[in-house]
């Protein structure tokens, strides 16, 4: 603040002191001119909290210093940095007003001028007014060029926070639909494998077996997550994402562990948008993990058609009603199927049954890249 007014102080006054030896006709300086060439910049430390009053006291400082009959010289120079100041600060109604003012008030104190040989012509004032537009003008493309950078800069720190959440959000959702299909499958395979161990221990082995495949994809789905979250995703083992070929490998396991799980897909088409096929599949693996968790259902069909797009019905025979409270009251799954299906202009509906278990349809759009 004070380095400024100071560094414009000193230049007024030896630059003063210098016009004055091409102008001998002006009043010489004295103690009275240093004064007035100095109170611009000290009115310019008030810069900041009161622009409009720095840009005053220079203004009026300065024609005061003319009326006197003082030599034209550097002291507008504190008048040109105050009203760049104040239109940076958007104050530019009052900048501009002040200004007039202060041009109206130069007229004045020219004519005024105890000193003068002549009186000033119209290229006179036509230079000062000129000098004027100019320092308005650069002030405000300088104050729109430090808006427009400012704008930019918070545009972008607005999208770095908008993808920011939208990789929290994703990331979410493939740990909610990951993780809780595989320990839904877990538990169900344990209770399976529980139950036989004493009676047929060798039909034991395949739900064990199955319990350590699915504890470790959890942990791989889980170590890449965290590794995602601590910024090593250059590194981090990155699996494929499922595509729509995944979907019977889906079914089997969800049917190893005793669930009749019946997949009717129709004519999978060649080609179709990454993003929809993962879609499809998670949506597929959540109402099946809901299934297997809340349904207390003996047999799910799942039903898949290409047509403009994609569209799946997955139909159980559970108990419906109570399911339907119990995903609303204990998880984000049917919430995370919609989100999933509303983020590519599809749609989804979940709920019980009139003649019992539970329903889950979804259409897709965009089957094709």
């Amino acid at each position: 603040m004070w380095l400024p007014a100071l560094a414009i102080g000193a230049f007024q006054v030896i630059g003063s002191f210098g016009a004055a030896h091409g102008q001998p006709d002006r009043k010489p300086i004295d103690a009275v001119a240093v004064l007035l060439v100095l109170v611009g910049p000290a009115g310019l430390t008030l810069r900041d909290r009161w622009p409009l009053v720095s840009i005053v006291l220079a203004v009026a400082a300065a024609d005061v210093y003319i009326g006197l009959g003082y030599p034209f010289g550097p002291v507008f120079v504190s008048i040109a940095f105050a009203l760049f100041t104040a239109i940076r600060q958007g104050r530019r109604r009052g900048a501009v007003v002040i200004a007039a003012v202060g041009f109206a008030s130069y007229v004045l104190a020219v004519r005024l001028d105890t000193q003068r040989v002549k009186t000033p012509g119209l290229v006179h004032l036509s230079l000062v007014a000129g000098w004027l537009v100019v320092v308005l003008a650069v002030s405000e493309v300088v104050h729109v060029r430090w808006e427009q950078r400012i704008e930019r800069r918070r545009a972008h720190a607005e999208e770095q926070r908008r993808r920011v959440g939208e990789q929290r959000m994703l990331l979410a959702q493939e740990l909610h639909d990951v993780l809780a299909h595989h320990i839904s499958l877990i538990n169900v395979q344990a209770s399976v494998a529980l139950h036989l161990l004493d009676e047929q221990p060798d039909r034991a082995r395949p739900a064990l077996t199955h319990i350590k495949e699915a504890s470790r994809d959890a942990l791989h789905e889980l170590r890449t997550a965290l590794d995602l979250l601590r910024g090593e995703d250059a590194d981090a083992p990155r699996a494929p994402a499922p595509r729509l070929a995944d979907l019977p490998a889906l079914v089997a396991g969800v049917r190893a562990g005793g669930l009749d799980v019946r997949l009717d897909e129709g004519e999978r088409p060649t080609s179709m948008l990454p993003a929809v096929e993962l879609a499809t599949y998670r949506i597929v693996q959540e109402a099946l993990t809901n299934v297997t968790r809340h349904a207390r259902a003996r047999r799910v069909d799942v039903r898949i058609r290409y047509d403009d797009g994609v569209e799946i019905d997955v139909v159980d025979d559970g108990v419906g009603t109570q399911a339907a409270g119990s995903f609303v009251g204990s998880g984000n799954g049917i919430r995370g199927m919609c989100e999933r299906a509303v983020s590519l202009g599809g749609t989804l509906v979940a709920g019980p049954r009139s003649g019992g278990g539970f329903h889950v349809t979804a259409h897709l759009p965009g089957r094709s890249e």
